[in-house]
């Protein structure tokens, strides 16, 4: 027992140090073989096979059999008629029929030979086969939005700590440099306060940061269906999302088609539909055949029961029609009629809803990719002033408070140019999937 835990723990390990690499697509990947909403979803899939199966089995043939055994501890007594006595008698007469010992062994056949709401059953089966696999492939499409969300958030973290550790960097030499020019009597005490004072707030925001980027990380694991312990790198880099081409919709009024949720509401249609012509077949009746054979074995003595048998055997049609119910059925198909409805207009506020989507969507990407043009230029201009400022403080020309201001702009900078750029890369997830470029 000692041996199995520690192999046990051993393999925990295992798995738990495992280094995991991982690009966006590959992550995407990943997350469509372990997460669980995708495993369900296939799980989901494979019930309504076994669903359809079900549905058609109603249709073949059943085949049942039986067997009865009885022991009569008192044998039934039958009044009958005095008349049959002899000499006649006006007093009923009581005579015990049967024998102690009686058991009847069958076998019985039915089979379905005609009725409408089963011929509908069967297609209507099939949709929600259609049904469950198109919404398995919604599950897919929002697994991988939520990984490239999580995957994007990742990045912007991690670029953000690219730019605070290089910003970092020079404002450590600045300080270190006012200091030294503070003990050979060139500055004063206020001017390395000022310089300590933004480095230890840039410290801070650098270990909240790298927080943040944690978190982000584990929660690109939870979406991926990850386990949280394991170590994940990623692997792309936000120079090369950004590179990427986006392609803006034009102006189509199909482009809804290319939507999972439009495919979803044309399924459930076709299910309405079917539901009414079921409810409309009802008013049919229905025919179904059977054959039975059976043997019957009677005695008074147990080990000679089964000596002698009694065969019998028949074959017959059954058909039943429910003329009357009191007027159900109609008000059923009327509400059969009325969801058929409902999903037509379900269907039109979904083509407007996608447009409005791809509109908006098309809106704040372009907005929000000026945006990042604008923060690029306006961080590139930081940098510059605070470049300069610092010349000029270093050859006596400026004042330590000129070179404060540069780098609580350039903090401030580096801040709306990661928010400009996280903005732009959900705006650009939001879009592909407003316009159904987002298929698995």
């Amino acid at each position: 027992m000692m041996l199995l835990c520690i192999n046990i723990v051993v393999k925990a390990q295992g798995r738990d140090s495992l280094n995991y690499k991982f690009s966006l697509k590959s992550a995407i990947d990943f997350a469509l073989t372990h997460q669980t909403a995708v495993l369900n979803a296939s799980v989901d899939e494979e019930i309504a096979r076994n669903t359809v199966k079900q549905t058609v089995g109603i249709g073949l043939p059943h085949v049942s059999t039986s067997f009865n055994f009885q022991d009569f501890l008192k044998l039934p007594t039958t009044l009958l008629p005095g008349e049959f006595a002899s000499p006649p008698s006006s007093t009923p007469i009581p005579v015990t029929f049967g024998t102690k010992y009686s058991s009847t062994l069958g076998i019985q056949l039915n089979q379905l030979l005609f009725d409408g709401s089963y011929i509908v059953g069967l297609q209507a089966s099939k949709t929600y086969k259609e049904l469950s696999v198109r919404n398995s492939t919604r599950t897919r499409i929002e697994t991988a939005v939520a990984v490239t969300k999580a995957y994007y958030s990742a990045l912007v973290s991690k670029e953000q700590l690219v730019l605070i550790d290089a910003n970092l960097v020079q404002l450590t030499k600045s300080l270190n440099d006012t200091e030294a020019m503070f003990k050979n009597g060139f500055s004063e005490k206020i001017d390395v306060d000022r310089l300590q004072v933004l480095k230890n707030n840039l410290e801070t925001d650098r270990e909240n940061v790298v927080r943040l980027f944690d978190i982000n990380v584990d929660l690109l694991k939870f979406q991926m269906g990850m386990p949280i312990q394991v170590s994940l790198v990623l692997t792309d880099k936000i120079s090369d999302v950004r590179a990427e081409p986006v392609a803006l919709q034009v102006s189509d009024t199909a482009a809804y088609k290319g939507r999972i949720e439009y495919s979803l509401l044309e399924t459930q249609k076709k299910l309405n539909e079917l539901d009414l012509r079921r409810q409309k077949s009802m008013f049919l009746p229905t025919l179904s055949g059977f054959a039975s054979a059976s043997k019957s074995f009677q005695s008074d003595d147990l080990p000679k029961h089964f000596e002698q048998s009694f065969p019998t055997s028949v074959i017959g049609l059954t058909l039943s029609w429910n003329i009357i119910n009191g007027g159900q059925r109609i008000y059923q198909v009327r509400n059969a009629k009325l969801t058929v409805q409902k999903s037509e207009n379900d269907m039109l506020n979904l083509k407007n809803g996608i447009s409005l989507e791809i509109s908006n969507g098309q809106k704040a990407y372009l907005s929000s990719l000026r945006s990042v043009e604008n923060q690029q230029r306006n961080l590139s201009l930081s940098a510059e002033i605070l470049r300069v400022s610092r010349i000029k403080y270093e050859q006596g020309v400026g004042s330590s408070l000129e070179v404060t201001i540069a780098e609580t702009s350039l903090k401030e900078a580096q801040n709306n140019y990661i928010k400009a750029l996280y903005d732009l890369l959900i705006n650009k997830v939001d879009l592909d999937k407003a316009a159904g470029r987002i298929n698995y």
